[in-house]
């Protein structure tokens, strides 16, 4: 059994700084890829950032130059740095692990198998 928690989210002025962490516990597979997404309610889950097993990354364009996913593999903890917020990146944010298939993309949310609840971040303007 994967568990997977967020924290850090919270509530910020448009072009402050957030940083999200994902505490993961259990069989994690540590050739896996990992991942970020979010949404907003009224949207499917969209891919923000994901990192592999060598700290190779891809983020969406929309976060390209913002956003920064690490990792911390001797404490099993996945990070995002998120600066430069603006209005349009309120959403739930949520870390996944687990890939159904090496073969789909990192930002593809029907990759994974394990999700996290959430943590909330709102950016006002």
């Amino acid at each position: 059994q994967v568990e997977l928690v967020e924290s850090g989210g919270g509530s910020v002025q448009a072009g402050g700084s957030l940083r999200l962490s994902c505490a993961a516990s259990g069989d994690i597979d540590g050739s896996a890829c990992m991942g970020w997404f979010r949404h907003d309610g009224a949207t499917t889950r969209v891919g923000v950032a994901a990192i592999d097993s060598n700290g190779g990354t891809t983020y969406a364009d929309s976060v390209k130059g913002r956003f920064i996913v690490s990792k911390d593999d001797t404490k099993n903890i996945l990070y995002l740095q998120m600066d430069s917020l603006n209005p349009e990146d309120t959403a739930m944010y949520s870390c996944a692990a687990g890939s159904k298939s090496l073969a789909m993309d990192v930002l593809d949310p029907n990759r994974y198998i394990y999700w996290g609840r959430g943590t909330q971040v709102t950016v006002s303007s």
